[in-house]
C-alpha cells in the first residue's frame, strides 16, 4: 500500500492537532480529517471558527470545554456508537494535553470505541526542541496556584535531574519565576513566548538571575527548566601521576599547549599548571 495515498477515514474519535500560532503548521491529514468529520468538538467556537474558515471547512462545530465536558461526553459516545466521524480540537496544539478531552477519551476506551491521534503542532515539543537542555524531560503542564500545594510539588520535582516543561499564564509568570528561583536555582531556563507567531521570542538564562516581566501581559508561556547544572570544582592540587604526565609532555610540546591541555583534562586552574611548568623548567 502506498502510504502517500489518501487514507480512508473510519468512524471514531479523532484527536486533531492544530497550529499553536502559525496557520501554515497544520498538516494535510488534519485538514482532510476535519473536512470529513460530521462533528468537530472545540473549546471556543469563535476561535476555532476562524481556523476552519481559513481552510474552507464549514462542518458542524460543537462546544466542548472544561465546563461542559462531563455533561456532554455521554452524548458524544452515543454518536460514536452510531458510526459517526467526530474530531476533537483544542484552541491550539495537541488536544487533551493540558486541555479538555481526557474524560471523553477514557469513555471511548471503556466502550471499546476507536480513538485516533492526528499528530501535529505541540507547544511542549516545540519548546523542548530549541531549549538545548537534556532530552529526558518531564511534562507537567499548568502548576497549581495555591502556594502551599505549589511549593510541595516543586520541592518534589527539584530532586529529579530531568528537564521540566510547564505552561504558565502570562499574568502569573513573575509569581512562578520567584518559586523557580527557590527550587531550581541551580538550573537554566527557557521561556517561550508567542511561538511560531510574528513576535516569537525565547528568553534564556539561569534561573537564579532571570529577570521579571513587565506587568499587563496576556496569553500563555511555555517554560522549560533544564536538568541540574553540573558544578565543576577546580582542584587546587596536582597529583603525582599528573605531574609525571606534564614532565613528559614538556619534552614534546610548548609550555602553552601543556597548560591548555592539562587544565582542561584534569579540571585544574591554568595558573596552577603554569606555575608548576615554570618550576620544573
Amino acid at each position: 500500500m502506498d502510504e502517500n495515498k489518501q487514507q480512508t477515514i473510519d468512524p471514531g474519535l479523532y484527536l486533531v492537532s492544530t497550529p499553536i500560532g502559525n496557520m501554515q503548521d497544520i498538516t494535510f491529514r488534519a485538514i482532510d480529517v476535519l473536512k470529513k468529520s460530521e462533528i468537530i468538538l472545540c473549546e471556543d467556537t469563535r476561535r476555532s471558527g476562524k481556523l476552519l474558515n481559513y481552510f474552507g471547512i464549514n462542518n458542524k462545530l460543537l462546544p466542548y470545554h472544561k465546563f461542559n465536558e462531563k455533561k456532554i461526553s455521554g452524548k458524544i459516545v452515543s454518536s460514536l456508537k452510531k458510526n459517526k466521524i467526530i474530531s476533537l480540537i483544542s484552541d491550539a496544539g495537541t488536544p487533551v494535553i493540558s486541555d479538555p478531552g481526557m474524560i471523553l477519551v477514557k469513555k471511548c476506551i471503556d466502550e471499546n470505541l476507536k480513538v485516533y491521534p492526528i499528530p501535529g503542532p505541540s507547544a511542549v515539543t516545540s519548546a523542548v526542541s530549541v531549549s538545548g537542555f537534556n532530552q529526558q524531560y518531564l511534562f507537567y503542564g499548568f502548576l497549581p496556584k495555591k502556594e502551599k500545594e505549589l511549593e510541595k510539588i516543586l520541592n518534589n520535582l527539584s530532586i529529579i535531574n530531568y528537564s521540566f516543561v510547564f505552561f504558565v499564564t502570562a499574568p502569573k509568570i513573575n509569581f512562578f519565576i520567584s518559586k523557580f528561583k527557590k527550587y531550581f536555582f541551580n538550573r537554566k531556563i527557557l521561556i517561550a513566548k508567542e511561538m511560531t507567531k510574528i513576535h516569537e521570542k525565547f528568553i534564556r538564562g539561569s534561573v537564579s538571575s532571570i529577570d521579571n516581566f513587565s506587568e499587563g501581559l496576556k496569553g500563555e508561556f511555555t517554560v522549560v527548566i533544564s536538568e541540574k547544572v553540573k558544578e565543576n570544582k577546580i582542584s587546587n592540587d596536582i597529583n603525582e601521576s599528573v605531574k609525571m604526565e606534564i614532565k613528559k609532555m614538556l619534552k614534546k610540546y610548548s609550555h602553552k599547549d601543556v597548560v591548555e591541555f592539562i587544565s582542561k583534562k584534569e579540571n585544574l586552574s591554568k595558573k596552577l599548571v603554569y606555575n608548576f611548568c615554570l618550576k620544573i623548567k
